[in-house]
């Protein structure tokens, strides 16, 4: 059971967790993590799922998915014919006005929807996976000369359900750096996963870049991947201006977290979400919703 803090009612709602019993069962017992350790979590088995996804076939997916998920589609884009597949479907986009960003320049907005975690005052070494099991920058993005940067600085951990928009937005307007690409496993992002996994976001493939922005210095961005997440597209262009809510790219099928970090002494992140996250527990944003403010 997964507690989720809802930031508008100000209560906790319980999250519904798509395949729940599996990840359970793959995550808790001894015959499933050998199954993941052996198939579920290595690259065949994503691609098969994702080979499936794009499948004229995996349309009849959809409909059970919304119905069950409660997925409010008046927010979306649905192409002439509907969605042909279930990636297609998957990687929907939201209609404009939902991705017009707040326009106060001071104003820090979440990358994307999903369930966020915010660390002020940072220990670049012992980042934060969950209680007792924690991990580094430079093994996280591979790379040790830039993690003396953010020292002090603040980390935004935004997990995605498989039921979330899965596309991945600029939080400020500034000019983004090439993508570096690390390979690496497919484990689940779940709370399950991530309490049994030692260092999961070091060992899951992902990709990272840096967005020099104008209000918030250099952000550091990391997109994971996780189980049967075909790929992670990026639809940017780098070394271009981009603009706060633009699009930086998706996931194709499959939850996944998108990791941002931040410098010491630029952003204050909203109170609610540090003292939820000083609890344990996830708070719900989407995209675009403020979720701390620029301190200078």
């Amino acid at each position: 059971m997964i507690k989720v803090y809802n930031r508008k009612t100000g209560k906790y709602e319980i999250e519904k967790v798509a395949g729940e019993s599996y990840i359970n069962w793959i995550y808790s017992s001894p015959k499933g993590m050998k199954f993941l350790e052996l198939f579920l979590k290595k690259k065949l088995a994503s691609d098969l799922c994702g080979y499936y996804c794009n499948r004229v076939i995996s349309r009849t997916r959809i409909k059970k998915f919304v119905k069950e998920f409660k997925i409010d589609m008046s927010r979306f884009e649905i192409p002439k014919g509907n969605y042909r597949t279930f990636n297609e479907f998957f990687h929907r986009k939201l209609k404009n006005r939902y991705t017009s960003s707040v326009k106060d320049k001071s104003v820090l907005i979440s990358p994307c929807e999903g369930r966020i975690l915010a660390y002020e005052n940072i220990d670049i070494n012992k980042l934060i996976q969950i209680k007792g099991i924690t991990y580094s920058l430079g093994e996280l993005i591979g790379e040790d000369s830039i993690s003396p940067c953010y020292e002090n600085g603040c980390c935004l951990i935004v997990r995605l359900c498989p039921s979330d928009y899965h596309r991945f937005h600029f939080v400020d307007n500034g000019v983004c750096s090439q993508t570096t690409k690390i390979k690496g496993a497919y484990y689940s992002v779940n709370p399950t996963s991530i309490s049994k996994i030692n260092k999961i976001f070091c060992s899951n493939k992902r990709e990272w870049s840096t967005l020099h922005s104008q209000n918030f210095s250099d952000v550091l961005y990391v997109e994971v991947g996780a189980t049967f997440v075909g790929s992670i597209i990026q639809t940017y262009q780098d070394s271009q201006k981009v603009s706060k809510g633009d699009e930086k790219g998706y996931f194709k099928f499959g939850g996944s977290t998108v990791i941002l970090f931040l410098k010491e002494g630029v952003v204050k992140i909203d109170k609610d979400i540090v003292e939820q996250t000083a609890l344990g527990i996830e708070c719900y944003v989407k995209m675009g919703e403020r979720i701390g403010l620029a301190t200078g």
